[in-house]
């Protein structure tokens, strides 16, 4: 086993030591890694994989939305424990996992990691192409690009339409409360053929690229941005981007309880809660997309990697000091991992309430109208969620931020990406360990992940699927990563520190879940392609 210091994210110092806070307002300005883990999570997971399962599924599976974003917190905090009492990174920690392992290069789970980074920026291709075709649909650049946005935006509500029981003469009102807000090129005005287009059953082709000149452009100037970025930056760039969509979302779930038609009944919580499955309808299967989005809602499998990361960029681990078993040493790491708890829990609370309400959403909206947003349409279908409430508003405010949470999950899941890469590298003896050598790889991997997305956006040009990918790769994940945190908690805890038996419960319970929703995963693959 390699020497601690060795392992060490940044190995503590003497003069790092700082006592940890010990009231609400003092914890409160230390907490940093779970806002940052929340950026990338208010994205691909809550606006994506969580809305699409409530369009397929209706209220049915809230109960598995629920308990994916809470379950998971347990084995979060114990990943996070080790990280502060060792100083070591997620994959250092990971490689002292038993099982096989190919000497000096990295056990079975640091492999495995490898395999799901693949996946995961695969995820992040779908994710730059939301961000893209949410400044198409704001900011066409060329001319076919706002001739499609006209067209499309009379299709895609066709349905809602029909729902809201709108006559196709004042159609053309409802398609307006869904366009750009430009006011140029947008809408439909009278005398024109999209009326004879909304009718049509067949999608419109979109000839356009500026989706992806967008996400080219975006793509590019955040590779500028990591580059010279650092913590403080990350931290307050996803903060602020999340709190602001999600405010709104939440907004949008309460001012629909107020309309009939749309609002969500005491009998549809109860339908939600009831622990009960949806059946596959028109070939769309909706428990294998909600297993994929139980693997990246709260956080996933890619969350629980990198947390540790930012808690010990963040300094709990060198403000706690080496372990020389003094009493001192004891009470540090025990305050600092009480601030640990608050940064986790308050997180979760965070991205709980968003990710019930984007469910809501897609289920109260989209499930009725019998919309699924998907491919090149995924952001122009999720914009209908919000038209109930904000009528002509609707578009501006969903694309705003539909941009805010998909550009914030995209950087920020770059930035872990270059951390955990860059580690997963010296764990593997590809690199030097010391931290200029793995400092010099983050700036470097920073500027070049997002590129990369890019290039796999513009292979594969469809989100949803790209976001369901990587779900399924971290779903299959989940009960490894379980299964490490039983590991450290038992056989890696320092005498002193141990949690209460209700907390062991509540591990164990949360290593149960994860472990049922890989094998689920895997299942429910081999059965598709069975078929």
């Amino acid at each position: 086993m390699p020497e601690p210091d060795s392992q060490a994210a940044d190995p503590p110092r003497s003069s790092d030591v700082t006592p940890p806070p010990t009231r609400l307002l003092p914890i409160l300005r230390c907490v940093g890694p779970g806002l940052i883990v929340a950026g990338s999570i208010v994205g691909s997971g809550e606006l994506i994989a969580t809305t699409k399962t409530g369009a397929e599924a209706g209220f049915s599976l809230l109960w598995l939305i629920a308990i994916g974003c809470v379950v998971k917190i347990f084995a979060q905090i114990e990943l996070g424990r080790y990280a502060i009492i060792s100083g070591k990174t997620t994959l250092a920690a990971l490689d002292e996992v038993p099982g096989p392992r190919i000497r000096g290069r990295g056990n079975w789970l640091v492999w495995y990691w490898l395999v799901m980074w693949l996946a995961s920026i695969s995820q992040l291709g779908g994710i730059v192409g939301g961000v893209g075709q949410a400044l198409a649909i704001s900011v066409p650049v060329t001319a076919a690009g706002r001739a499609y946005n006209e067209v499309a935006d009379a299709q895609t509500l066709r349905k809602f339409d029909e729902y809201a029981g709108i006559t196709p003469s004042d159609a053309g009102l409802v398609r307006e409360q869904a366009t750009s807000g430009t006011g140029e090129g947008s809408g439909t005005s009278e005398g024109s053929d999209a009326g004879d287009v909304t009718g049509s059953p067949e999608p419109v082709k979109n000839d356009s690229h500026d989706a992806a000149i967008w996400a080219a452009l975006m793509a590019v100037v955040t590779s500028v941005v990591l580059y010279v970025g650092r913590y403080g930056l990350i931290q307050s760039l996803s903060t602020i981007l999340v709190a602001s969509f999600t405010c709104l979302t939440v907004l949008n779930v309460v001012l629909l309880q107020g309309q009939p038609r749309w609002r969500v009944n005491l009998s549809d919580f109860w339908e939600g809660l009831s622990l009960g499955l949806p059946e596959a309808v028109g070939g769309v299967n909706p428990i294998g997309t909600a297993l994929a989005t139980f693997g990246i809602i709260g956080v996933g499998a890619a969350e629980l990697v990198v947390y540790p990361y930012w808690c010990l960029e963040k300094g709990y681990a060198r403000f706690t000091g080496v372990n020389d078993g003094s009493v001192a040493w004891q009470q540090r790491a025990r305050g600092w991992m009480r601030v640990m708890h608050v940064d986790a829990w308050g997180a979760g609370v965070v991205y709980t309430f968003a990710t019930i309400a984007f469910y809501l959403l897609g289920a109260a909206v989209l499930h009725r109208v019998g919309l699924n947003p998907e491919k090149d349409t995924m952001v122009r279908t999720l914009a209908v969620m919000f038209v109930p409430v904000f009528s002509d508003w609707a578009a501006g405010i969903f694309l705003f931020g539909a941009f805010a949470v998909l550009y914030s999950t995209f950087f920020v899941a770059n930035a872990s990406h270059a951390r955990v890469f860059s580690d997963a590298l010296r764990v593997i003896g590809v690199i030097d360990s010391d931290e200029v050598t793995r400092e010099k790889w983050i700036r470097w991997l920073s500027a070049f992940f997002p590129l990369l997305c890019l290039v796999i956006y513009l292979a594969f040009p469809s989100p949803a699927q790209l976001v369901l990918l990587s779900g399924i790769a971290q779903g299959i994940m989940l009960p490894m990563l379980a299964g490490a945190a039983l590991f450290f908690r038992y056989r890696r805890c320092v005498p002193g520190l141990e949690p209460n038996k209700l907390w062991d419960g509540m591990l164990w319970l949360s290593a149960f879940a994860m472990l049922v929703t890989g094998a689920w995963t895997v299942l429910d693959q081999i059965w598709s392609y069975a078929k």
